[in-house]
């Protein structure tokens, strides 16, 4: 267990919401949007929407907005066409950095990332470069206005893989496979405010840096998560 949150990057990131709302919000219309069409409209039937639908409820975007954007996804009528493509790379002081894309054209993504890192003292990766130092898993952070003994005891019941309790939170990690599981019994106990609730690459092992050298890395995080195409940005840095 420790003291700080190893999800200082996500919770930053909810802070600026209201000063970025409409750029947050397309990029989740683009997330729902690839979600549905790959699979069933309704969420209960579709966990990829499920999960997408989740996080943009979680950050407040209308039910018109979503339900808008599900339903373009299935109009025969829609031409429009994302692919995922991630790239991976190296920040100052050799902090791994993977960012994932949606994207309706490569070149333009691709010569946006590889700027960004290149104008903050990073390096584009090949495929593979960083992404074996992360496992995909899940998180459900929750506010400390619960009792702890409770959280945990759900959490084992559930063959949560950590529980880590934080200044601010109780932080549930689990398998990709048991995160929907995992979240509904704490639903079941009327558990719903999340901070963080979602399926996301977590580093294996950190790298501490002092505050000046953190400072430099936010500010590449921050520039790649500002690109229109960016979806997410993973790194081990230590927070």
């Amino acid at each position: 267990m420790s003291g700080h949150s190893k999800w200082a990057t996500i919770k930053r990131k909810k802070g600026a919401i209201d000063q970025e709302r409409s750029k947050v919000f397309q990029k989740l219309n683009r997330e729902i949007f690839v979600a549905a069409k790959k699979g069933d409209k309704n969420p209960e039937n579709n966990p990829s929407l499920r999960m997408v639908v989740d996080k943009a409820k979680a950050l407040n975007m209308p039910k018109d907005r979503i339900q808008a954007a599900i339903d373009k996804a299935h109009n025969s009528n829609e031409q429009e066409n994302y692919e995922s493509v991630r790239y991976e790379g190296y920040g100052p002081y050799g902090i791994a950095i993977m960012v994932d894309t949606l994207t309706d054209n490569r070149n333009r993504t691709a010569g946006d990332i590889r700027s960004t890192f290149t104008k903050r003292g990073g390096n584009l990766g090949t495929d593979g470069s960083v992404s074996y130092l992360f496992s995909y898993q899940g998180i459900l952070s929750i506010p400390k206005n619960y009792d702890e003994e409770k959280i945990m005891e759900l959490a084992l019941n559930n063959d949560a893989l950590d529980f880590d309790v934080t200044l601010e939170s109780f932080d549930i990690i689990t398998s990709q496979e048991n995160f929907i599981k995992t979240k509904e019994a704490l639903e079941k106990e009327g558990i719903t405010d999340f901070l963080i609730s979602e399926i996301r690459y977590i580093p294996n092992n950190t790298v501490a840096l002092d505050s000046e050298k953190q400072e430099k890395i936010y500010n590449l995080i921050e520039a790649l998560e500002d690109l229109d195409d960016v979806l997410n940005v993973y790194h081990n840095m230590e927070e």
